[in-house]
């Protein structure tokens, strides 16, 4: 906590800012920041100790990787349970996408709803050919929130979803790895590099 006493004749003038909190104002545009494309420059210092690699290389590497559009950019990796946002959610769809009106809106919606943060198309087994991806608190909130923002707010919604399966994701988990690392490994074991 930061304390400033400032003296005059006439008395004292205490100034005290809070501490700081994950979810600050200042916080959130500095993460916020951090996901903008280019924004993040990696630290070639860090990169040298891991590697060995001279900054040179590092830094030629980085841009050539970039060039050829593999590093799409860099961002924080967070905790979203120190938001209060625990619950992950995956939403299996099986979507009349032919009512292209509707299935529009659905889109447009979903564009403007931040705990709604992946959609693909998915094919496989059973008819589910959509999966969407939400955070939120709980299940009950889940619930209310799809209620409101899609079913209520979109004429014909349930034209568009015929059927739907939701699976929450919880604890324990039994592994989490980032899907860029699964991806380095996939390739250094196929190239005997490991």
């Amino acid at each position: 906590m930061i304390l400033i006493a400032y003296s005059y004749c006439i008395g004292l003038v205490f100034v005290m800012a809070s501490a700081p909190k994950v979810n600050d104002e200042i916080r959130l545009k500095i993460l916020e920041a951090l996901l903008k494309t280019g924004t993040v420059i990696p630290n070639i210092r860090q990169i040298q100790k891991e590697t060995g690699f001279h900054k040179a290389t590092i830094k030629g590497a980085l841009d050539f990787l970039k060039k050829e559009g593999v590093l799409q950019g860099f961002g924080p990796k967070i905790n979203m349970k120190k938001f209060g946002q625990s619950l992950e959610i995956f939403f299996f769809v099986q979507a009349d996408t032919s009512q292209k009106k509707i299935f529009e809106k659905f889109l447009e919606t979903a564009k403007d709803d931040p705990h709604l943060f992946r959609i693909s198309a998915i094919i496989g087994s059973g008819n589910w050919n959509l999966l969407a991806r939400f955070i939120y608190r709980d299940i009950e909130s889940f619930h209310d929130e799809l209620q409101k923002k899609y079913y209520d707010a979109i004429p014909g919604f349930y034209d568009l979803v015929k059927s739907r399966q939701v699976f929450y994701a919880t604890e324990p988990q039994y592994k989490s790895s980032s899907r860029t690392d699964s991806i380095i490994q996939i390739i250094k074991k196929e190239k005997g590099l490991c």
